[in-house]
């Protein structure tokens, strides 16, 4: 196994790690910033009022985006194994 086969199965996990978490980081970044805004602008600092719009806000995410996620999991697992016969001859 050569330094690039390395470097290349690193930066492969690295794309998959970003794809895969981009929606619900994305989500909770928006529902944040949305709550953060609306409490400023009432001058209410409960940390519930933040917590749970934004618990339910990727909870509907993961209900819409969570097949997709565990199906890009899976295909890179398949690949990943598949390649493990060529890394090692």
């Amino acid at each position: 196994m050569d330094i690039a086969t390395v470097v290349d199965l690193g930066r492969e996990a690295l794309w998959m790690t970003i794809l895969i978490s981009a929606p619900l980081l994305g989500v909770a970044l928006a529902a944040g910033l949305l709550i953060g805004v609306i409490q400023a602008a009432t001058s209410i600092n409960e940390m519930t009022l933040s917590f749970i719009p934004k618990l339910a806000a990727l909870a509907l995410v993961l209900i819409v985006a969570g097949g997709w996620q565990i199906g890009m999991m899976v295909d890179y697992t398949r690949r990943i194994f598949e390649r493990i016969p060529q890394l090692f001859h």
